[in-house]
């Protein structure tokens, strides 16, 4: 089965270790088109120093009275439990999501088809793929990948459509969601790409060849 018809489901963080997740946001990328989103603020579990609130515009009296980022288990365990997540970059994602669960339940492993795993992992992730796949664009970058393919209107086009409206912005996490399942999108256009299954993605999703080789022979990542 090809990658591009099993639903991914493209995750995006703001906040740090110190403050932990103050938003979220997911968009669910199936047949190369963004058929889903959710976001929301959570309340801050510790110091929002001034320098990330600079980045991503929340503050501690925005997000105080929100419900925190652990009251959503089921939503993202039920996520995992249907596909793969990706990101931009997974590493940081996976390490916020890690620092609130540690595991999350018993999910398929979609890099051993008939296998399950009790991880957040293996993650599908466009800075590593567009990286390998495009060098030339000449930048790993998020928004000047966007820029780099043309697709910075569209892109506005679906923050208007799907974002909060003091949201529509890079370091906002639905609209940085949507760029990168965008970026999913255009290779899931692409007619040699889309062609591959969904654990050959993944291992293209890593830049270490060793778990790259162990993905692609059927090991554990």
């Amino acid at each position: 089965m090809s990658w591009t018809e099993q639903p991914i489901f493209f995750v995006d963080f703001e906040g740090s270790r110190a403050s932990g997740i103050l938003e979220y946001g997911v968009a669910t990328v199936v047949g190369g088109q963004i058929t889903e989103t959710r976001t929301r603020l959570c309340r801050a579990a510790g110091r929002i120093s001034a320098e990330d609130s600079a980045v991503h515009g929340l503050t501690e009296a925005e997000v105080q009275t929100e419900a925190p980022f652990s009251d959503d288990w089921d939503v993202f365990a039920d996520l995992r439990e249907r596909g793969p997540l990706a990101a931009h970059y997974a590493g940081v994602e996976n390490g916020l999501l890690k620092s609130v669960w540690p595991y999350p339940r018993a999910s398929t492993n979609f890099a051993r088809p008939g296998e399950r795993v009790i991880d957040w992992g293996p993650w599908i992730d466009t800075g590593a793929l567009y990286l390998q796949l495009y060098p030339k664009l000449g930048t790993g970058k998020l928004g000047a990948l966007v820029a780099a393919v043309g697709r910075q209107g569209e892109l506005d086009a679906l923050g208007a459509r799907h974002c909060p409206p003091a949201r529509r912005r890079y370091h906002a996490a639905l609209y940085d969601a949507l760029a990168g399942a965008l970026l999913l999108c255009l290779l899931a256009r692409d007619p040699q790409l889309s062609r591959l299954s969904t654990t050959q993605i993944l291992a293209l999703s890593t830049l270490d060849g060793e778990k790259r080789d162990g993905l692609q022979q059927g090991e554990l990542f």
